[in-house]
């Protein structure tokens, strides 16, 4: 069960410090977003909105989850009317703060990438992979399952990123999929594994580059922004078809509730599922579109080749518990 207030008071935690005041709302007639995803990423897309529209966006970059907290503490007060995350989890814990999305806007999306309650919409999606040299470590050398990066063999071997977004919604869906305690005793085979912790996805891509680790549990998109001409880096999927190992880990846009503008904040995240969107995000982005149909960059493996596993995109947000439980083994 997701408990939205308990929750971000968890997600809360990750942060530096949160407004006790809501921020100042823009001139009257903008449309505020509150946009958790990477100013270089989306300021473009976003410009081109305001382009062919004429609607003025404000837009308030900052951490996911410094937003979703920030919009908690401000609730019917928030200046916000938009909210764009990197990772849908925190959508998910603020799902009461959301206005239901029009069923012409959910539909673009397919089924498996939008919230059932229809609070939030997923945008585009990164794929959680091995990141590997193959002229160090081949394929088949790989790790079957998530399972397997736990064995012994892959001690000392291993970069992940214990503080990161993607590895909370990963670890809210292991506990679902393999149940709470399996998915604890696989973290604690992990930690005893001595694996090197990262920051980020980035500098774990970097890490495999230099030969400090032979793989990284990694989102795809990485390699693809920081590949070399003459790299022999690539990404894995877990062999095993609908293995835990292989998500699909969402961004996601939604509409406050109560919003001034909330018929102009529909309209953005209609745009944002629109082809020519959803084509930035394959093309600019190597993320992975959300809307049937529009096709991956080249670069990219497809979809339906990475053995997905079949999760509940509510099984993502479900991060209070996964919080409390890699504090309890000191992974936070």
């Amino acid at each position: 069960m997701i408990r939205p207030s308990s929750s971000l008071l968890a997600l809360a935690v990750l942060l530096a410090g949160c407004p006790a005041e809501p921020s100042t709302p823009s001139t009257s007639g903008r449309v505020v977003v509150y946009c958790g995803r990477g100013e270089a990423l989306l300021a473009p897309l976003l410009a081109r909105y305001q382009e062919r529209t004429g609607v003025a966006l404000d837009v308030r970059y900052s951490g996911t989850p410094t937003l979703a907290a920030q919009l908690r503490v401000e609730g019917d007060r928030s200046p916000a009317d938009v909210v764009i995350a990197q990772e849908c989890g925190a959508l998910g814990a603020i799902a009461d703060l959301l206005a239901p999305l029009p069923d012409d806007v959910l539909a673009r999306a397919d089924a498996r990438f939008r919230d059932p309650g229809g609070r939030w919409v997923g945008t585009s999606g990164r794929a959680r992979v091995l990141v590997h040299d193959a002229a160090r470590v081949k394929p088949e050398d790989l790790p079957r399952r998530l399972e397997d990066l736990a064995d012994p063999r892959w001690k000392g071997r291993v970069g992940w990123a214990p503080g990161n977004a993607s590895l909370h919604a990963h670890v809210s869906a292991l506990r679902h999929l393999w149940g709470e305690e399996r998915a604890r005793a696989w973290l604690q085979a992990m930690t005893a594994n001595e694996p090197r912790a990262y920051a980020k996805n980035g500098p774990i891509v970097e890490a495999v580059a230099r030969g400090e680790v032979e793989l990284g549990w990694v989102n795809h998109y990485y390699l693809h922004r920081l590949k070399r001409p003459d790299s022999t880096l690539v990404n894995s999927s877990f062999a095993e078809a609908g293995d835990a190992g292989n998500l699909l880990m969402l961004s996601g846009a939604a509409v406050r509730a109560g919003s001034p503008v909330e018929a102009e904040a529909r309209r953005l995240v209609a745009f944002l599922l629109s082809d020519e969107a959803q084509e930035y995000f394959a093309r600019e982005t190597f993320e992975y579109p959300v809307v049937p149909g529009v096709p991956t960059h080249p670069d990219v493996a497809p979809l339906e080749r990475l053995g997905l596993a079949t999760v509940d995109p509510v099984h993502l947000t479900d991060l209070e518990p996964t919080l409390e439980l890699l504090r309890a083994l000191g992974l936070q």
